[in-house]
């Protein structure tokens, strides 16, 4: 493997890890709720309406919401590494 494309493995990687708590802040999921007029309460606004008035667990929001209030699990790290990794890959690869 060219050392090219390891670095931008590993950066990818680096990276999704890195950002996703602020872009999940930035859409309006925090620790201390949906903050009002945000993305996030546009989203939790649809798919209440979408529910009868409830936000189902294991949706998007409800997802997004425990990584705002929580952080990501082990298990959300390693996903946003391997997404972040496969990016750096295309990436590198179509730069290259």
């Amino acid at each position: 493997m060219v050392l090219g494309t390891v670095v931008a493995l590993g950066a990818g990687a680096a990276g999704a890890v890195a950002a996703a708590p602020f872009v999940v802040s930035a859409l309006g999921f925090t620790a201390g709720g949906i903050a009002a007029g945000s993305i996030a309460s546009s989203m939790m606004s649809a798919a209440a309406v979408a529910n009868g008035g409830g936000v189902a667990a294991g949706s998007a929001v409800a997802v997004l919401q425990s990584i705002g209030a929580a952080g990501l699990t082990a298990t959300g790290q390693a996903v946003m590494a391997a997404t972040g990794a496969a990016v750096g890959g295309v990436v590198e690869y179509l730069t290259s």
